[in-house]
Order: structure tokens, then sequence, then C-alpha cells
């Protein structure tokens, strides 16, 4: 990581105000301060700041907020012992903003490529389209979970990108490394219906905030299909994430914010998330900064007791359940793990595709999907996996 230190500021002594006990994070974790930078290849997940709001057409002043976010995520105490965390800092702001853009994409596709797993701290959220960037190389395809109250997409690609377009700017790009979108906790009086008629055109997942507040447990399948979590937190409401210039009297309860975070860090396949627009400048009581560190503690929790869990043929710690839909049309593979009590479907491969798109064959899944199908209702996710794979 030594060629990408002069992107990176070290964490400031304030962020270290409310340390003062040796079990706490601040503590315990390898930091990036003066005079020491944090041996990367020790460590398992990886935080990373960023100062950068240029690109916000509202809500500027988010990128203050990294260092307010450590100031209360380093004062708090560790559930397990095991925490192999390196905080390398903050990336400043580049002379333009690509500039930013490319730093976040060069130091998030080397860490990536050593098998690390990112913690992003925003920053406004255009800041999600570099994190997008850091898989361009590595050859993978990917899944996305995005959790907003708003759906920033435009259809003019030759908008500069910002914090209300980023969303098209991803799903527009080329090359096309993204295989399935999800949209968590949207509300319907900030989202246009071109929009969610464009989702549908894809085939990709959406859930409006009322079909998930008081059923939380049923995002943990499209959480643990993503590779990649972006988290605005405009998703929480007004009276409980905090000010932001877009917060809603709507929304995520904090509890339910940790919670998605904390399905995130249980996903044994996803690679980073990003928390983006949390804005300490206009929260003078700090109220959002600690809820980001909380949700991130959460993600650290989850991400510790990840269970490796992921379906293996013929294998004694998962079952297979072979449902016949529609007079025998359609036959769907239930697998369901004795380890975690966790579900996935099976949609069938092409065999003209390449490798890369095995993985995605796999579909986690609620066991309320699998009743559905006993019902022979095909469930919703199965079939827009089977017509985005089909079109390919």
């Amino acid at each position: 990581m030594e060629d990408f230190i002069d992107f990176l500021n070290p964490v400031p002594d304030s962020c270290f105000q409310f340390v003062n006990d040796d079990y706490q994070f601040g503590k315990k974790w390898d930091i990036h301060t003066s005079n020491h930078f944090p041996d990367v290849d020790a460590a398992q997940v990886i935080i990373l700041g960023v100062e950068e709001d240029r690109q916000a057409k509202v809500n500027k002043g988010s990128k203050n907020s990294p260092n307010i976010i450590r100031q209360y995520l380093y004062s708090y105490f560790p559930y397990i012992s095991k925490y192999d965390v390196a905080d390398i800092g903050n990336i400043q702001e580049g002379n333009t903003i690509k500039d930013t853009y490319f730093a976040i994409k060069s130091i998030g596709e080397e860490l990536l490529k050593r098998d690390k797993t990112i913690v992003l701290l925003g920053g406004s959220n255009d800041l999600a389209y570099a994190q997008f960037l850091m898989f361009e190389k590595l050859e993978r395809i990917i899944n996305i979970c995005n959790v907003d109250a708003y759906v920033d997409f435009n259809k003019n690609i030759n908008e500069k990108i910002n914090n209300k377009n980023y969303v098209g700017k991803i799903i527009l790009h080329e090359p096309n490394y993204l295989f399935n979108y999800a949209h968590l906790a949207y509300q319907s009086y900030f989202v246009g219906g071109h929009n969610v008629q464009f989702m549908d055109d894809l085939y990709f997942e959406y859930y409006r905030v009322g079909s998930i507040r008081g059923n939380i447990a049923e995002t943990e399948p499209v959480i643990r299909n993503s590779d990649v979590l972006f988290f605005d937190f405009s998703a929480i409401k007004q009276s409980e994430g905090g000010i932001v210039e877009h917060s809603s009297p709507n929304g995520l309860s904090a509890e339910e914010a940790c919670q998605i975070m904390w399905y995130a860090g249980m996903n044994d396949k996803l690679s980073t998330i990003g928390i983006f627009e949390v804005n300490t400048t206009l929260d003078k009581s700090h109220y959002s900064a600690k809820l980001a560190a909380q949700m991130v503690w959460s993600f650290l929790e989850g991400f510790y007791n990840r269970k490796q869990d992921f379906p293996l043929k013929n294998h004694p710690d998962y079952e297979t359940f072979t449902v016949f839909m529609h007079e025998g049309k359609y036959t769907i593979n239930f697998i369901r793990s004795h380890k975690t009590g966790r579900w996935w479907m099976e949609v069938p491969y092409p065999p003209h595709l390449t490798a890369n798109y095995e993985r995605h064959t796999l579909v986690p899944c609620s066991e309320k999907d699998y009743e559905k199908a006993l019902n022979d209702e095909l469930p919703d996710r199965w079939w827009q996996t089977y017509i985005r794979i089909s079109n390919l």
C-alpha cells in the first residue's frame, strides 16, 4: 500500500478524544496516525474515509463526517475479542472530483486483490460510483444492494455525475459487470413511476420502505446476494437518523439500519460497504455520526460471525427440496443449510455462458419463497434471475 500513502491523510488526534480504555476500538485497531501506517496485510477489514462532497446537489458538509464518526466508533467496545481491523485514514479531496474517484478506485482495487473487506465512510453518495469502479479490472460480475429513500437515476448520460444520478451511471457503465441491482427502503413520494418502470424493465429488485418496516428479516436474502452495499442516510427517518439535507419524517428506524448492516456483515461474499450523506455540519448533536458508528459496529459484529455458509452438492450440512411447478414447466431446487437455517434456490444455467455467471444461479431466498413455490407461485427473485440469465 506504500504507493497510495500520498493519497491518504492520517487520522487526527481529535478522533481519540473519547478513548481511555485499552479494550476500546481506538486502542485495539491498527490506525494510520501522523507517525504510523497500519500493516494492511495483517488486517481483514479496512476502514477508509473520503473527505469529498463537491458533487452533492444537496447536503453539503458530508465530507466532514468520517472523522466525527470515528470519534464515536473508536470509543466503542468489541462484543468479541478478535478484531483484525486497520484504519488507513482519509482520501483527501483531489484537485478534481475525478482525482478523488481515481484514488477510491485504485486503493479499493488493490485492497480487494488482497482479499480485504472495505468499510468506506463518505462523503456524498456519488462516491458509490467510485466504489463500484473498484471491481472494474477484477473480472468479477457483481450484485449491488442500495439502501436509499431515493432512486438516484437520470437517463441523461451527458449529465456530470452527482449524488442524485450516480445509480444511472453505474447501471449504464461500460464495460458492464453488474448482474443485479437491488434497492431497499425507497419512499414512493420521492420516486417517479418512470424509475420504477426502468427497474422493472431490467428485472431488478426494489422494495418500498413500507414493505420492510417491521419485516426487516425479509431483507436478509437480498443483502446476502450482494457483493457491495451502499447506505444513504436519507433512508433513515429524521427523528432516528439525525439531520441530513434530504432526510424525511418517514424511513427506517435506527435499529433496522443496524440490523441491515449486521446482515451485510454476515454475508460471506460481500466485499465492501459504503455509508454516505452523514452530515455533521447540519447535525450539531452528532446523532447521525453516533448512529453511523453503531452501524459500523453492527457490520463488524456480523463480519466476525460469518459462517462460511454456501451450498455444496451432496454435502451433509445441506438439504435439497425439489418443487415441480406449473404442471412441470418449471423445476426449482431449494437448498437449506442445517448449520444456519438459510435458504437458496437454483436457477438453470445456460451452457453457453462463461463461468463468471455461475455463482449467480444460486439465489439466496427465504423459507417464504419455498412456501410460495409449494403453492405453485414462482418466487419473484427466482423469476427475475431466470429472465436476466436467459437474456445474456
